[in-house]
């Protein structure tokens, strides 16, 4: 039997004000094994580990519970106590009362009950509890940033700058994502372009910086030091030693109609191109499902126009393998699809358009030079409406229940646009709340209203109905004025919801990291570890992980960075020591663990296992402990019960009901 000791924490009044801890500790020192109980206010305090140090010493305790908040907050700091004292960092155990108890019960005596139970439950864990030791993994010297938007691009300066090689892996055909697309940025309306630019072009020069456009993460296998990735480099049908980007094929293509992706489909581009003119790399791609040559065989155009013999038909696609040590996801964001949102027509005006086809319509580089624009007739607007949360902020299925968080500022930011460049331009902002949590951004609003005289009515718009003269009739109310309001307006500007990169589903199975309902990559912790995914070695940049503007991007960005550098300048990583071990005296062969596995971690191999005397070669299962992170999936899953976890095993675990149940 071991010698226990337990140590109930008040942690404040967070634990204390529910249950009754004297009387736990009470209860507590009259079970079998326990030689030491005693409470503190704070066990997380210096003086609490001093405590739980210095019992273990004079009491020459061998097993530890300590009971208090979740092992998420605290389990590591006990750990290092306890082996400070000289006891194995696995010979202890947190029982969690207070998620589990104290935050969920009212009454005391109901509560103060539930918290002796889950203590006892751990004093039999401990019981059988049994010396761990962690093993040893190295760390490739390398990192994987996974999109190159501003997140993806600062994430890789930060590393580079650092001194590791760092790849960044892009699926268009140039680096710069969303922001290479904006006009002017909140709240200091200076050039999207004129401060992301820079930034591409320095990525593109670092030294410790490899960038693939146009291509994609196929695999990901291995764990956190040593992931093992295949890249997709598509083929570009354009030679890139070659190319000299001087443009001549774009001009002479006669595939000429088909609608830019950069520019949201509301202009036209070549089947041979460059998304837009800071394109990084400068080098055109070839659109195989709108090429004539690949179509028909014919055409040919630019590769007798290019004088420096880059195109080439014959190209391939070409799978690269790399080893990494950390991977950044800065995969981005797009707007929702807008086919259920039908009564703000849409789809049957071409003078309702998306916030982002406004920013593309304003650029000097977009499909009308700059010029603010109908789509239908070319004529200048003079009554603009703005309806705000399309999608956003949803009560039923159609759109998103989360606030997109930066369209009350764009849409703030496109009415001062227009109004500052033409003052004759009537705008009016249908909205739900006005939301501007930012430095500055308050003020920004205000500016909007007070200094340009945007006209915003807090209410919503019900229906948009397009006219026979071309005019759009908007249907909304004034929720202030308690009025229905019937207004004519040219152009009608919808601020969209955002939403995750449709790929983030098939990455983030690849990485076996966490998505919620929305499918935004969650954090390990929401307060202590915003950057990290639950996945050892995955870190977070950008609006992969939840809405954010640009400088919080930035700044999420050089966090993750530095979570990735903290990895990388290790030479050896501790690997975690609750892993699956086989008995392989049971195990029949079936692979039914090795299926079940989401880390890859379980192989099989022909060993000759000694049966009570009878030798034999028996496929068997193996277990690589740096791989595995002690899910438990393979010990429920095997059908001969020959996986057990080490540290939660079938007898440890059976020990605690037994002991709740009493």
């Amino acid at each position: 039997m071991q010698r226990i000791g337990v140590f109930v924490c008040h942690c404040g009044s967070n634990i204390a004000a529910t249950v009754d801890v004297k009387k736990v500790v009470e209860v507590i020192s009259q079970e079998p094994g326990v030689v030491h109980a005693e409470d503190y206010q704070y066990m997380c305090s210096e003086a609490g580990q001093e405590k739980i140090i210095q019992a273990i010493k004079e009491k020459e305790l061998t097993g530890v519970v300590v009971c208090s908040c979740s092992p998420r907050m605290h389990e590591a700091t006990f750990r290092k106590a306890v082996a400070k004292a000289g006891l194995n960092p696995y010979m202890l155990e947190v029982a969690n009362i207070r998620e589990q108890c104290s935050w969920i019960h009212k009454d005391m005596e109901e509560a103060t009950k539930k918290a002796v139970i889950l203590a006892r439950a751990s004093i039999a864990k401990v019981n059988l509890d049994a010396p761990l030791q962690e093993g040893e993994s190295r760390v490739t010297k390398r990192a994987l940033v996974i999109g190159g938007g501003i997140a993806g691009i600062q994430s890789a300066l930060d590393i580079a700058d650092a001194g590791y090689e760092v790849d960044i892996v892009e699926k268009t055909p140039s680096i710069g994502g969303r922001m290479s697309q904006l006009d002017k940025t909140f709240p200091t309306l200076d050039c999207s372009a004129c401060i992301l630019t820079p930034k591409m072009v320095e990525a593109n020069a670092h030294e410790k910086i490899h960038i693939y456009t146009y291509s994609e993460v196929e695999k990901i296998s291995g764990f956190v030091g040593d992931f093992t990735v295949e890249i997709r480099k598509k083929a570009r049908s354009v030679d890139m030693s070659k190319c000299t980007g001087c443009g001549v094929c774009q001009e002479k293509c006669p595939s000429k109609k088909i609608p830019s992706e950069f520019n949201r489909g509301l202009g036209n581009r070549t089947a041979i191109y460059t998304p837009f003119a800071q394109a990084i790399p400068n080098v055109p791609v070839i659109d195989r499902e709108n090429c004539i040559k690949f179509k028909t065989g014919k055409c040919g155009v630019c590769s007798k126009v290019c004088q420096a013999g880059a195109i080439d038909y014959e190209q391939k696609d070409e799978i690269i393998s790399e080893k990494y040590g950390a991977i950044v996801v800065a995969t981005g964001f797009d707007t929702i699809k807008l086919d259920q949102y039908d009564e703000y027509a849409y789809s049957q005006s071409k003078d309702v358009i998306t916030s982002l086809e406004l920013e593309r319509i304003m650029n000097a580089a977009g499909p009308t030079k700059g010029h603010l624009e109908r789509l239908s007739d070319g004529k200048a607007p003079k009554n603009m409406v703005f309806i705000q949360c399309v999608g956003s902020r949803c009560a039923d299925s159609r759109g998103k229940s989360y606030c997109s968080k930066i369209c009350c500022m764009y849409t703030a930011k496109h009415a001062m646009l227009i109004r500052d460049k033409y003052p004759d331009v009537n705008v009016t902002v249908f909205y739900i709340d006005v939301r501007t949590p930012g430095k500055n951004f308050d003020e920004f609003y205000r500016r909007a209203v007070e200094e340009y005289h945007v006209n915003y009515i807090k209410g919503q718009v019900g229906k948009v109905i397009p006219q026979p003269d071309g005019q759009l009739l908007v249907q909304g109310v004034d929720l202030l004025d308690n009025k229905q309001i019937l207004m004519n307006a040219d152009m009608v500007v919808l601020a969209t919801a955002i939403e995750p990169d449709p790929s983030v589903r098939k990455l983030a199975t690849m990485l076996t990291a966490s998505i919620d309902n929305n499918n935004f990559l969650t954090e390990a912790h929401p307060k202590l570890r915003p950057v990290e995914s639950p996945t050892a070695g995955v870190f977070l940049s950008g609006v992969c992980q939840g809405p954010k503007d640009i400088p919080e991007t930035v700044a999420q960005a050089g966090a993750a960075a530095v979570k990735a550098i903290g990895l990388l300048a290790k030479d050896k990583l501790r690997t975690n020591a609750c892993t699956a071990k086989p008995d392989q005296l049971l195990c029949n062969g079936c692979s039914t663990c090795a299926n079940v596995c989401p880390y890859g971690a379980i192989s099989y191999e022909e060993k000759e296992v000694n049966d009570h005397g009878i030798r034999e070669v028996r496929r068997v299962a193996a277990v690589n402990s740096a791989l595995c992170q002690g899910c438990g999936a393979c010990t429920v899953a095997c059908p001969s019960g020959a996986m057990d976890l080490q540290g939660f095993s079938n007898r440890q675990i059976i020990a605690e009901v037994d002991a709740i149940c009493r």
